[in-house]
């Protein structure tokens, strides 16, 4: 969760939420405060964490001067607080224009309660006047300002589910913002680390530099979510946004290049989409756009950096403090050369030196686990008959989200006997949903050439030397040091610190997978191991197909 401190904060507030930290803080108005800062919203909440300071209250007052729309969360005991009460007639006080706009929220109480200062607030305010016996003044002030906000109407809790009223505030205050958001899940797992890295680059140079980075990993890693989170944290701090989702997909369509170039001028003037009739008109209207304002531009899986020229041109004369993120499975996408030729070699002084690069990394076992577990058992834990089935299965995932999504869903609610044999026919054959998706990695490759090479590996050189792999496949026409740096580029292989060759074992099933497509005669396939391979050997049914085997002699 972001803490902001109030003596360096500069920009303005998009909401100030006001509400008693005794009542609320540590329940509603906390998930209220996530829900907005997850949405976008630029939210500033009074923190117990802030050292307090003998000028707290003018920082407050320059803070209430600095946002837009107040929350007022009134709750049982709100007008017990002095603070509360003092801080509501500040928030009128400077309620002077359209702009500004009070939302009141009543939480566990009615607003006739608030308006006419009943029973808890009845009981308040006769302490009030018995402590304040000296300043009636400002508890007539109190009095009035409880009654002028309730009298604005508001939102009210009474019997709601309360995740359902916090959506409901949420879209009113976007509404009043004119934010558009982007869906993320509600529930994500093992990627604040990343994001608060990825926000502390934004929001470093701000003032001077554009900058370019990449989120790279393998296909479904998280890279699309964790950007579309990073991009709702950050639109407010940016004149213009847009994200751009899909460019390889998209860009392949019929018009699917000038589409996206509609949609980044939409997002960018916050207006109807233009009408463009080809892609160099499009270009011409975006270099206009960006030259004149900050803007923050997510280019969404990206294979291709011809896609991204197409797009946005060459040459851009992005405004100083701009940031462009991409998306990519391919971790070599951008080179200073290739950054170079996007931005333009005179104006480089005022552009980053290089392409930061940010890595999704798989989950953990045990964060695997809790994602797992939602989708497979909901909000209840895992029943522990399952637990032995449930932990093999994440094991199998190795981190991968979308494999703990689509193996979590389609078990949940099935019998143990299910479970079984789910996780014997996965030992055996790939899921279909999860291989079709990892693919799209072994289908970008350049050439048949990694593709061969990268089948090779899949299939007999995984935790073998990277030395003697080269040697090996040297030997048999393939150039084996630079069609090893593609498939790292292409987060398809690593080599680890003992200089093994290391692939995730879904990426692995999927290449023995595509093996195993290819006739389902043993003869006929081009690789084969294990006992595939002795098999073959023993009924001497081999073909000219096959180009290696493997076979355990011992």
């Amino acid at each position: 969760m972001i803490q902001q401190s109030l003596s360096t904060s500069r920009c303005s507030y998009d909401v100030f939420l006001s509400f008693r930290g005794a009542d609320t803080r540590k329940n509603f108005t906390d998930h209220l405060y996530t829900a907005l800062v997850q949405a976008g919203v630029h939210t500033f909440r009074d923190d117990e964490k802030i050292e307090r300071g003998k000028n707290i209250q003018d920082e407050i007052k320059n803070v209430i001067l600095q946002s837009k729309i107040f929350i007022i969360v009134f709750s049982k005991y709100y007008a017990s607080s002095i603070r509360c009460l003092d801080e509501l007639v500040k928030i009128l006080e400077h309620k002077k224009s359209p702009q500004h706009t009070i939302l009141p929220v009543f939480y566990d109480v009615d607003p006739t309660q608030v308006k006419n200062q009943t029973r808890s607030y009845a009981e308040a305010f006769l302490i009030h006047e018995e402590s304040f016996k000296s300043e009636k003044d400002m508890v007539q002030k109190w009095r009035a300002a409880l009654k002028q906000v309730a009298d604005l109407g508001g939102m009210v809790l009474q019997d709601r589910h309360e995740s359902q009223f916090i959506q409901d505030i949420v879209k009113q205050v976007q509404k009043k913002l004119h934010h558009t958001t982007l869906y993320v899940p509600s529930y994500l797992v093992g990627i604040d680390s990343l994001v608060r890295s990825i926000n502390w680059w934004l929001e470093k140079d701000e003032s001077n530099k554009v900058e370019i980075a990449t989120i790279c990993g393998i296909g479904e890693i998280g890279k699309t979510t964790i950007a579309k989170v990073v991009y709702n944290q950050n639109i407010h701090k940016f004149e213009g946004y847009s994200f751009l989702a899909n460019v390889r997909e998209t860009s392949e369509e019929c018009n699917g290049l000038v589409r996206l170039q509609r949609q980044l001028i939409s997002d960018m003037v916050k207006g109807k989409a233009q009408k463009i009739y080809n892609a160099d008109e499009g270009i011409n209207k975006i270099k206009v756009i960006v030259y004149c304002r900050r803007v923050l531009l997510i280019l969404d899986d990206v294979d291709d950096l011809e896609k991204i020229n197409k797009i946005i041109g060459t040459q851009i004369p992005f405004y100083p403090g701009s940031k462009i993120i991409i998306t990519s499975r391919n971790r070599n996408l951008l080179t200073a050369p290739s950054i170079s030729q996007l931005f333009g070699s005179e104006s480089l002084s005022s552009y980053g030196d290089s392409c930061k690069v940010f890595e999704v990394r798989e989950l953990t076992f045990n964060e695997s686990l809790q994602l797992f577990n939602r989708y497979a058992f909901s909000h209840n834990s895992i029943i522990e008959s399952f637990m032995e089935y449930a932990r093999s299965i994440v094991k199998y995932c190795g981190g991968l989200p979308l494999a703990l999504q689509v193996l979590g869903s389609s078990l949940s609610g099935k019998s143990m006997i299910v479970w079984k044999s789910v996780l014997e026919k996965l030992e055996a054959i790939p899921d279909s949903k999860i291989q079709k998706v990892l693919r799209v990695s072994y289908d970008s490759l350049q050439d048949d050439h990694d593709k061969n090479l990268f089948l090779d590996i899949a299939c007999f050189f995984i935790g073998k030397d990277k030395d003697y792999t080269i040697t090996i496949l040297d030997g048999c026409d393939f150039y084996t040091i630079i069609g090893i740096e593609n498939l790292i580029g292409r987060s398809l292989l690593i080599v680890n610190e003992k200089n093994k060759l290391m692939m995730h074992h879904l990426v692995q099933d999927m290449g023995r997978e595509i093996i195993r497509q290819e006739s389902p005669d043993l003869g006929k396939r081009s690789r084969l191991w294990r006992k595939d391979a002795f098999d073959v050997i023993r009924e001497k049914i081999g073909s000219k197909t096959i180009k290696c085997l493997s076979v355990d002699l011992q």
